[in-house]
């Protein structure tokens, strides 16, 4: 499909809206730069292509006719539709800076981690704007039109995505001062079965989730099976009914740090921490990432420096 050639008289509607906008036509002859006289002329070949009339001229004054007044509106779209157009070449031509980025991350670490820091940031960058939905499927980011996808464990090579690792955690056991008070302090896992347990049930798979150790003796993988107390699909559940001392949970470390580091919640069965798991940033592989893109995610990737337990 070709690209019709730009009329002669949609120049000339532009000019009609400044010389309006301006008061007369020697004072939008200056501010565009050029003549009274070709200021003057533009419009009335603009009439006179159109048959219509639209100032009325004197020598000291101008205004507008029933079809100019009409016209104008038109011409005023115009020009907005125009600087919209203009302000979106800037920004592709700066890479992209500015626009919608959307984030998703499982809900407990989206509130936690990300939404403490995130009004900052946003005041810092106003040209960027954020949706942020809940959730850890990274199979369908195209789909949903997902920029970034936050990711715990081992991706495994996902064909057609990117990751960046953003911080290595620890999975910890533990329990409130009050509930430890009430019961024996456990010191191994198989000791963990005499104990109340907040589960995890995990949304993907419909099962409550094991509990890994790492024996501190023979560095063997152990696997606690809860028999569960109370059951919960929500990280932040299980946490508040930890803080509440109804039992010992096994949890993301960055799930709770202001409550262990001031000591309302407390690890248990430290020695028997498990390697550290990855969380990751995810998205799509492209060749060009827009620049409010990388700017997020360099954001996300800063933030672990405050999660230290």
């Amino acid at each position: 499909m070709s690209i019709p050639p730009l009329p002669s008289g949609l120049l000339q509607l532009l000019w009609f809206v400044r010389i309006v906008e301006a008061g007369s036509f020697a004072e939008a002859a200056r501010r565009a730069g050029t003549t009274t006289s070709s200021m003057s002329k533009a419009v009335s070949r603009f009439e006179k292509a159109h048959g219509v009339r639209l100032l009325h001229r004197t020598t000291h004054s101008l205004s507008l006719t029933d079809e100019g007044d009409r016209l104008l509106v038109e011409g005023r779209r115009l020009i907005s539709e125009l600087a919209q157009a203009e302000n979106l070449l800037a920004d592709l031509g700066n890479g992209g800076a500015s626009g919608r980025v959307r984030i998703a991350a499982p809900a407990a670490f989206a509130r936690r981690c990300i939404m403490p820091e995130l009004p900052v940031f946003l005041r810092t960058h106003p040209e960027i704007q954020i949706e942020l939905q809940f959730g850890d499927d990274i199979a369908d980011l195209a789909a949903r039109g997902i920029d970034i996808a936050i990711r715990a464990g081992e991706l495994g090579g996902w064909p057609g995505y990117v990751s960046r690792e953003l911080y290595r955690f620890p999975w910890i056991a533990c329990a409130s001062p009050d509930y430890l008070q009430r019961h024996s302090i456990p010191d191994t896992p198989s000791a963990l079965s005499s104990h109340a347990l907040i589960g995890f049930r995990n949304k993907a798979t419909g099962q409550i989730d094991n509990w890994h150790f790492t024996s501190p003796a023979t560095g063997d993988d152990v696997r606690h099976i809860p028999r569960a107390e109370h059951v919960f699909d929500d990280g932040e559940m299980v946490w508040e009914m930890v803080r509440a001392g109804f039992g010992i949970c096994w949890a993301p470390s960055w799930l709770g740090l202001d409550d262990l580091r001031s000591g309302r919640v407390v690890e248990i069965l430290k020695e028997w921490r498990t390697d550290a798991s990855t969380l990751s940033a995810v998205r799509l592989q492209r060749r060009l990432t827009p620049r409010r893109t990388q700017i997020v995610m360099d954001f996300i990737a800063a933030l672990p420096s405050s999660w230290q337990v």
